[in-house]
């Protein structure tokens, strides 16, 4: 009997503790995560950027301001950067604006209507995301400048009517290009913090040129796509200049997400 009291209470004593176990209480916490996407584009560049022509073999040869803006773009998404040139639009959409004018302005050969196009840009390194600029003359802004008396729209400045409108397929990007995506028109996302040296796709310095030619009519101004000229003669007529003067106008990098 007490074999059977024994394994009886050995029974109950285990019996509840397994019933016990079986219990079980649960809460849940819901983790939520957010990807804003980061598009971030870091300058390093003078506030502003002159050029004085003061004698005759400036005007001739040009002046260069070599590294003279330092682009650094960081990024989680596909990517695409521009430079676009721009003004006020005192005289007019597509030209820069002039702050001073030399003499006595009664001279009609002398034009004040300077394109934006006639300042010439260059990159460090080829765009790498320009696959898809097919209908492109010149797809970025990695050619060497052209020597004087040989005039070229290959390194032209994009300008788009006053406003910030991305290039075409037939003109310049820095970084990734206009197309669809997936066919290699755009630079995936990453950061020149993770980059060394000077060449890799996040980083670039870029150099500015100017070039007036003798007389003064900007041999090198082009269309955005290179093909059309648009210096002083062709714009206006044989004979015309550039009105001597103070003229100002600025340049917008722009980058944006590859759409």
């Amino acid at each position: 009997m007490k074999k059977i009291s024994y394994l009886v209470v050995a029974f109950l004593i285990f019996g509840a503790t397994s019933l016990r176990a079986q219990l079980i209480d649960e809460k849940d916490v819901t983790i939520t995560m957010d990807l804003q996407p980061v598009l971030q584009l870091d300058m390093t560049t003078p506030d502003q950027i002159e050029f004085v022509f003061d004698n005759i073999n400036e005007y001739f040869a040009g002046i260069t301001h070599y590294g003279a803006t330092i682009l650094k773009v960081s990024s989680t998404v596909s990517w695409d950067l521009y430079a676009v040139g721009r003004s006020s639009g005192s005289n007019g959409a597509g030209f820069w604006d002039q702050q001073i004018a030399y003499g006595s302005g009664t001279n009609t050969n002398a034009i004040a209507n300077l394109p934006i196009s006639l300042l010439e840009l260059r990159q460090s390194q080829p765009n790498a995301g320009a696959s898809a600029a097919a209908l492109a003359s010149y797809a970025d802004y990695s050619a060497s400048f052209t020597a004087a008396g040989t005039p070229s729209g290959q390194n032209s400045l994009y300008v788009n009517g006053g406003s910030n409108t991305p290039p075409s397929l037939a003109d310049k990007y820095i970084g990734g290009h206009a197309g669809t995506t997936g066919t290699g028109d755009f630079l995936p996302g990453g950061s020149y913090l993770t980059q060394t040296g000077t060449t890799s796709n996040y980083y670039y310095s870029m150099d500015y040129r100017i070039l007036p030619g003798l007389p003064a009519i900007f041999p090198n101004a082009y269309s955005a796509d290179g093909l059309t000229a648009q210096d002083i003669v062709t714009a206006n007529a044989a004979g015309n200049y550039a009105e001597p003067g103070v003229y100002t106008m600025f340049v917008q990098y722009v980058l944006l997400e590859d759409q």
